[in-house]
């Protein structure tokens, strides 16, 4: 889509303006905090407009130059290769322009849940687990355990953890729903293949500014912690219960021995789930143009399959199909289907801005 000449000059004069706040020395506090935040988010917009404003005025030159018999032929050749160049730089920006979800940013709460399949899934949800792990790891991104209830055969029942990075919500948040797994378990003496499920949520995590929590709306719960095979992991109540009694969201955390470190955790899986509730009911009617995207994140929706047998990794989504299902759990090969999702919304929002 090509932007009009006026938007430019729009982009081009208040990157100026914000240069020249930036410069002056007068801003102080909070003034200065959001003046750099602004120039920060604008300055590759204002680049990226810059250079397309360039190569717009150097086709007119060019195309002028194409009445002079003796600079012709140079006009041609060059015209043509600015011609060819420009509209993807015109794409480029008009997805700089895109209307940005504030929780990109954001680190993220990473929950696992064990689906049908019994000990199958407890086994596959543990895959998926180091799958992001070592995802995370590729990008330079911090996992931490917040949460987890291990399965006597290995996996996890549940796991919740929090990575923190640089555009953790932006790269993962494609991730929530249900994925399925088909391969010949280890217990399977037959060779059948079973079918079995985990759910991953991905929510991003809130600043403390974004939500607040009445202590009086909380419920808090003290109990013993158990581990697989109900063996006691330590002696005293640790682990932590937490009610949210307006929204009715239970969160539990019995993953340290300290309860203050499991209270600590609990609320910050708390927190995090309001906020997508929030985002939720704020988005109201956007709900619709979410789902129409690349999928709404709904837990319930199948989103992807991971077939062993046939070395196969299929994302409904969008129809992608990779036969690299090793390289995918071993973390790299995520980002192909990452960087697919991501252009698919990518696509639809600019379509979606041309109607």
């Amino acid at each position: 889509m090509q932007i009009p000449a006026t938007r430019l000059d729009q982009i081009a004069n208040r990157f100026a303006e914000l240069e020249a706040r930036m410069a002056s020395g007068t801003l102080e506090g909070d003034a200065f905090v959001q003046a750099s935040r602004d120039y920060a988010e604008l300055e590759p917009v204002a680049k990226i407009a810059a250079e397309v404003k360039a190569m717009r005025d150097e086709v007119t030159g060019l195309e002028e130059m194409l009445a002079d018999s003796e600079m012709k032929a140079i006009a041609e050749e060059e015209l043509a290769a600015i011609r060819e160049a420009l509209p993807e730089k015109e794409r480029k920006l008009a997805l700089a322009l895109l209307p940005r979800d504030a929780a990109d940013s954001k680190p993220a709460m990473l929950e696992i849940r064990a689906g049908t399949g019994g000990d199958e899934a407890a086994l596959f949800a543990g895959d998926l687990y180091r799958m992001y792990e070592r995802f995370a790891a590729e990008n330079g991104w911090k996992v931490e355990p917040v949460n987890m209830s291990a399965s006597e055969v290995g996996g996890f029942k549940e796991i919740v953890a929090n990575i923190t990075g640089n555009g953790v919500f932006a790269r993962l948040k494609f991730e929530s729903g249900v994925h399925r797994v088909q391969r010949v378990p280890v217990t399977e003496s037959g060779g059948r293949i079973h079918t079995s499920a985990a759910t991953v949520a991905v929510l991003p995590e809130p600043d403390d500014v974004d939500v607040n929590i009445d202590p009086g709306d909380l419920k808090i719960d003290t109990y013993r912690a158990s581990g697989a095979g109900g063996q006691h992991v330590n002696t005293t109540d640790s682990a932590i219960r937490i009610t949210h009694e307006p929204s009715g969201i239970v969160v539990t955390c019995q993953d340290g021995r300290s309860q203050h470190k499991n209270r600590e955790k609990a609320m910050q899986v708390l927190r995090a789930r309001l906020y997508e509730k929030s985002r939720d009911e704020a988005q109201g009617a956007e709900a619709e143009a979410r789902k129409a995207m690349v999928g709404s994140g709904d837990r319930s929706e199948r989103i992807r399959t991971y077939n062993f047998p046939q070395g196969r990794v299929t994302d409904h989504r969008i129809g992608l199909t990779l036969h690299k299902l090793e390289e995918v759990l071993a973390g790299p090969g995520l980002t192909e289907l990452v960087d697919a999702l991501t252009a698919e919304d990518e696509g639809k929002r600019l379509a979606a801005m041309n109607e």
